[in-house]
């Protein structure tokens, strides 16, 4: 294995999506004998720091502005990466965050989603003029590089079809998980994590979990069913929602009606908490590489309901095909699994517990070797 690695990456957080795996990559590699590890970002987290052979090399983020930001990452990451390749170590990019030719590690594919139209037409044309700038740094990227990995057979699909790049430079990788911090909880646990929700009751409750920037995550078709079981007087259920974004307050607004069975959580970072004190996850995404916020919710032994084109679909086992949503968009269909589920939920949580072992056996580091493995030998 090399001991020399740069990676680019705008967050290496635990905190959730991509930015947790790049977390678990750079943790891997810095806790490596002999390993000298660059990160170049806006955020690293620290224990990232506390590893000796990790030097991190902090980018501006003005006014939080991912948008702006990503101008100066892409810039201060091609030069760090030159320093590294003239002394022969790798470099790791994601997608067209950096054009450079060696390792891109992909964890979306913008030529494969376009963004639906959200309310207000600034946001609009704002979305627009990012989604074309993103196509063409990932193209850019994409083409120039050595070896890709891709989070799923979804992810890898979608690079040969939309991108029409080489099936033998692509490598398939799924993402870990930290299996101590997303497991089953105990009674206590699963009280405890209620306790401090102030959910003090028994009901049932099912949660989403997803930035809420445009419509992808699906939430307004989550609403929308969510509506079709609340006309039923003895619906018990709760929707708590996890996410912040532009849409947020306008799905409030629309939704209003159903305030008393929804309950908007906005950004959290104890997510292992709240899946502790939920029953179940939907997540019903028009486009999804993968679907982390999935595959934690399963590692709690929650029955996750998810789009059956989502990534973290392919690794379902077929006993548990009635949780995957064949049309994101029909929502009768959506309304009739959730009630399913509320129906026979002792059932649901026994068939999830073979999965949730599964994935638990699969960790950050597991993943972080897999990785080194597939581009091992492509430099």
């Amino acid at each position: 294995m090399n001991h020399r690695w740069l990676l680019v990456s705008a967050d290496f957080t635990p905190l959730g999506g991509m930015d947790c795996a790049n977390h678990g990559l750079a943790s891997y590699l810095g806790r490596r004998p002999g390993t000298e590890v660059h990160l170049v970002t806006h955020r690293a987290w620290p224990d990232l720091e506390a590893l000796r052979p990790v030097k991190v090399h902090w980018i501006p983020r003005p006014l939080g502005r991912n948008a702006v930001g990503e101008v100066f990452l892409r810039k201060a990451g091609q030069h760090a990466a030159g320093k590294i390749a003239k002394r022969g170590g790798r470099v790791v990019v994601n997608g067209g965050n950096c054009i450079w030719g060696d390792i891109n590690w992909v964890h979306y594919v913008h030529a494969a989603w376009m963004p639906l139209p959200v309310w207000g037409l600034a946001r609009r044309m704002k979305i627009a003029a990012y989604h074309r700038g993103a196509l063409a740094a990932e193209g850019q990227s994409l083409w120039r590089a050595r070896a890709i990995v891709a989070n799923s057979e979804k992810t890898r699909r979608d690079l040969i079809e939309t991108l029409k790049l080489p099936p033998e430079r692509i490598h398939t990788v799924y993402y870990g998980t930290d299996p101590v911090r997303f497991r089953p909880p105990s009674p206590d646990e699963r009280a405890d994590a209620r306790y401090r929700l102030k959910w003090y009751d028994n009901r049932p409750t099912v949660l989403f979990v997803g930035a809420l920037g445009d419509r992808r995550k699906g939430l307004d078709t989550l609403l929308s069913a969510w509506r079709i079981l609340c006309a039923d007087k003895n619906w018990d259920a709760r929707l708590a929602v996890v996410g912040k974004g532009a849409s947020r307050g306008k799905l409030r607004r629309m939704y209003r009606d159903l305030k008393s069975s929804v309950v908007f959580l906005g950004f959290r970072r104890d997510v292992p908490d709240i899946l502790h004190a939920c029953d179940a996850l939907v997540s019903p995404t028009r486009y999804e590489a993968y679907g982390l916020n999935v595959h934690e919710a399963i590692c709690c032994g929650l029955p996750a309901m998810v789009s059956a084109s989502a990534g973290i679909a392919e690794r379902y086992p077929q006993a548990l095909e009635d949780l995957l949503i064949p049309d994101p968009e029909n929502v009768q269909d959506i309304a009739d699994r959730i009630r399913a589920w509320r129906n026979d939920r002792n059932r649901f949580k026994s068939a999830i517990a073979p999965f949730t072992e599964m994935l638990r056996s699969h960790t950050w580091d597991d993943m972080a070797e897999r990785f080194i493995a597939a581009v091992d030998g492509t430099s």
